[in-house]
Order: C-alpha cells, then sequence, then structure tokens
C-alpha cells in the first residue's frame, strides 16, 4: 500500500496511461445471475425497466481468502449513493491483494495493528479508507485472513459520469485538461473522488451501507481475461513488490497502468 511522502503530486499524474479498446457498453453489462446465496434482490433504477434486477453481494461474498477476493471484485459494480440520491456505479477493473503477516507492502505486516488500519483486522468486508500525500483517499476491503485486504485500484464509469466529472473538477485546477470518461476513475484516488468517498466510511460494512455497496456484474470472468502483474508504488517492499498481486481486466481502457510483459506471459 503507497506509504505517506512529503510532496504532493498531481493526481493527473499519478498513473501512466496506455491505449485499450473502447469501453463497453452499459447495456452489455446487464446482470444474468439469480440472486441466491450471498446476493440480495434489489431493484435499481439504473436499468430502467423495473422488472430488471440487480443484486446487491452480501457478507459471504467477501469472506474469501485475499487473492479470491482481489479477483472476485474484477467484473462487479460498486455503487455509491449521494445523499440527494443520486446513485453512481462503476465496473472494478483493477485491484490488489495486501496479504497481511510476511506481506511487506501491507499496513498490517508483521501484524501490526493500529489505530489507522484497525479496518484490516475487522470481519471480511469492512471498508479501510486511508489518506495519502494529507489529501487524496484510498478504498480497500478487509478480507478472509488476519490483517488482509483488497485495494480497489480502478473502475469503468457506467451511471453518473456527469457528477462523477463534477466531483473530479472540485478537487482539480482551474482550467484543467478536460477528463475523458475513462480517466474519470482510472486509480484508486481518482475514483474516491469521482465517487465522493473520504476518511467517513472508514470501518464501515460495504455488505450493509446505505450510501455505498457492491452489486454483481453480469459477467463471469475465466482466468485468460484477467492479468496478474506487481503492485504498484510500493518499491520500499523489497522481494513483495515484485509479487504478481495486482490483478486487472486485460484490454479495458480504464486500468490505470499496464503491464505489457506480465500480458504477453500470460499468452
Amino acid at each position: 500500500m503507497p506509504r505517506k511522502r512529503r510532496w504532493v503530486p498531481n493526481l493527473e499524474d499519478e498513473e501512466q496511461k496506455s491505449s485499450h479498446p473502447e469501453n463497453r457498453s452499459v447495456e452489455n453489462l446487464l446482470p444474468t445471475q439469480d440472486g441466491k446465496g450471498d446476493a440480495c434482490s434489489v431493484t435499481s433504477k439504473y436499468f430502467g425497466d423495473e422488472k430488471m434486477k440487480t443484486f446487491r453481494l452480501g457478507s459471504d461474498f467477501f469472506n474469501q481468502p485475499c487473492i479470491s477476493l482481489a479477483k472476485s471484485f474484477l467484473g462487479q459494480i460498486l455503487v455509491r449513493k449521494l445523499p440527494d440520491g443520486t446513485e453512481l456505479r462503476g465496473r472494478i477493473v483493477e485491484a490488489e491483494a495486501y496479504l497481511g503477516g510476511e506481506d511487506e507492502a501491507s499496513h498490517s505486516a508483521r501484524g501490526k495493528q493500529t489505530e489507522r488500519n484497525v479496518a484490516m483486522f475487522m470481519p471480511a468486508g469492512t471498508m479501510y479508507v486511508y489518506q495519502i500525500y494529507g489529501i487524496y483517499f484510498c478504498l480497500n476491503v478487509s478480507s478472509h485472513g488476519e490483517g488482509a485486504a483488497v485495494l480497489l485500484r480502478s473502475l469503468e464509469p457506467l451511471q453518473g459520469l456527469d457528477t462523477m466529472r463534477h466531483l473530479r473538477n472540485l478537487r482539480r485546477k482551474e482550467n484543467g485538461k478536460a477528463l475523458k470518461d475513462w480517466e474519470l476513475c482510472n486509480g484508486p484516488s481518482k475514483l474516491c473522488q469521482a465517487l465522493n468517498i473520504n476518511k467517513s466510511f472508514d470501518r464501515r460494512d460495504l455488505a450493509s451501507d446505505d450510501e455505498v455497496w457492491l452489486e454483481r456484474g453480469s459477467e463471469v470472468l475465466g482466468d485468460q481475461a484477467i492479468i496478474a502483474a506487481a503492485r504498484i508504488g510500493i518499491n520500499y517492499a523489497g522481494e513483495w513488490a515484485q509479487k504478481p498481486l495486482r490483478f486487472y481486466i486485460k484490454g479495458d481502457k480504464c486500468v490505470s497502468v499496464v503491464n505489457k510483459s506480465a500480458e504477453r506471459n500470460s499468452t
């Protein structure tokens, strides 16, 4: 997990950009599963037709080992409900696993528990929101395993893009370059800005919260669609810096940083 630094970078330069195929249309992301097990059926305005259903993922989904959870996040829909009732949605396309224990890149390495990272030791599905550079936030979700959590790195925006753009622009320099759709949430702090997620969400339960939750995506991704690569911004972590614990959907334009070497090795 990125450490605090004294200098404050421009968030637009936080991640490298690369070329990918065009985004999938929203119409191709309708849910197809029946909501049994760990998912709860709820009606969503997002799909227009009241007969359509989305399915909120419950605590059983989050209660799995960290690496498995990181992969399982890919393709699911993160939803943020604002105070005025506006719902923002984005498809998760990139996540990183932080295993706790011997993982030197984790805030909970060697079992270290502090006031800051206590959410990592709470039940699976607990949100861990921390601040970097004193101004930006990152959203993590605890998994099964002592001190383990998954960092949500990038979303493909689906609903509420104008609101996301407004929220991003509130924290950008005036007269800055207009944000393209795929730039709205292509980094951990960018997605928190676009969804207005801050420290107030720390230690809250993603499985039951009224303002942010996870809905089941329409597509089950096969192993061939997922790239495993080194995590970002953890050069201090020794051998752990190179472990392939970052997972992203191959070919999605909203991925923050593409690892071409990992993609070649995956074929």
